[in-house]
């Protein structure tokens, strides 16, 4: 099999025969990855094209299409965190008290063969119209104890700038609200978006920070990386949220890697999520006992700031939760703490007492 053709003039690829003629997917397999196609949608930019090595690379396994998709296994969901029940009007998702997510669309420049909203993004999906949109914002400013608003969807950057501008300029009016937080992957899979134009429609008094998603070293080129200093040197905090992935960064090296050159770029590591069970994803879910092993390797070794939270989403709406950790324990009035080296110590708490009074 031929590697892809890394001309940066290319086309995004968006078809099972897109894949072929790139040398992403051999012939013989065309039939089950349209069948997939049917299902899934595809979308692979000139950016990330340049960035694959060979189909089954770090960055090939997390966006070409595989027949493994068309295995789904009992566990997976539709759904798999249970937006839908948190969901009083459309492009509005409220799980937790203090925050919301908006989903101003359901489309992406990228589209990962392990996304927990497969379901439900894909170039028919489409916008919030104005009307929808209108309705979302009126839910934000009617719920006064909403202090977060997290675009989402979808990918928020795709929006062009004026509409963007609108959004966040209205979330600013907002008395209540005290920050806006924007999920996005666009810096590194279409970093010519990342403009001068976009930062100043971002830019508000309320505090926007932005959390990318990436999940392998080799994702960032570049021009990754100069889209990246453009959004920091415009005053924009960056976090980054990463999932753990069978293949693609299942191991200590491959992580460590990752969170240093981040951190590098000035983007601090923020979770690190376990898999979600959405449809046909099984073949890149981790054990949860080799996401805690890679976390205990990490610590200790490697420098704080590089360090995210392993966290889990309970399936079906319950909410998310750090999975690491396990290095305290209680024993009798005393702990037991384990030190990164697997080595465990016992560890007295001071006991209060009451001061001598002064004479």
């Amino acid at each position: 099999m031929a590697t892809a053709d890394k001309d940066a003039s290319a086309r995004p690829i968006r078809t099972a025969a897109g894949l072929v003629a790139a040398g992403l997917v051999d012939i013989d397999d065309l039939a089950e990855i349209d069948e997939v196609a049917r299902r899934y949608a595809i979308r692979i930019t000139p950016t990330v094209q340049q960035r694959i090595d060979a189909p089954d690379d770090p960055v090939g396994r997390q966006f070409v299409p595989r027949a493994d998709e068309l295995t789904v296994s009992v566990d997976e969901r539709a759904d798999p965190i249970g937006d839908a029940r948190f969901t009083p009007v459309p492009g509005i998702t409220h799980r937790y008290r203090d925050r919301v997510l908006l989903k101003p669309l359901q489309i992406c420049p990228v589209y990962c063969r392990f996304c927990f909203r497969r379901e439900a993004v894909g170039p028919d999906q489409g916008v919030l119209g104005e009307g929808e949109l209108t309705v979302a914002l009126d839910y934000v400013r009617s719920h006064p104890q909403i202090w977060e608003v997290i675009l989402t969807g979808g990918d928020p950057l795709l929006l062009s700038p004026a509409r963007l501008h609108r959004i966040v300029a209205e979330l600013d009016a907002i008395e209540h609200v005290g920050v806006v937080r924007i999920h996005t992957r666009v810096p590194v899979v279409a970093p010519a978006r990342v403009t001068d134009e976009l930062t100043a429609a971002l830019t508000a008094d309320t505090p926007v920070w932005l959390v990318l998603h990436c999940n392998h070293r080799q994702e960032l080129g570049p021009e990754a990386a100069a889209a990246l200093g453009r959004l920091v040197d415009a005053g924009f905090p960056l976090l980054a949220q990463t999932v753990l992935l069978k293949g693609v960064n299942d191991s200590a090296t491959s992580l460590e890697e990752l969170f240093r050159a981040l951190v590098r770029l000035r983007v601090k590591p923020y979770y690190l999520h376990q898999a979600d069970l959405a449809p046909g994803t099984a073949h890149f879910r981790t054990t949860i006992e080799t996401g805690l092993e890679l976390v205990r390797q990490l610590r200790g070794p490697v420098s704080g700031l590089c360090q995210p939270t392993y966290v889990l989403d309970i399936p079906d709406g319950y909410g998310k939760v750090p999975i690491g950790g396990g290095y305290l324990h209680r024993d009798g009035t005393d702990y037991l703490v384990t030190d990164p080296h697997g080595v465990t110590h016992r560890y007295a708490p001071a006991t209060s007492s009451t001061p001598e009074p002064r004479s």
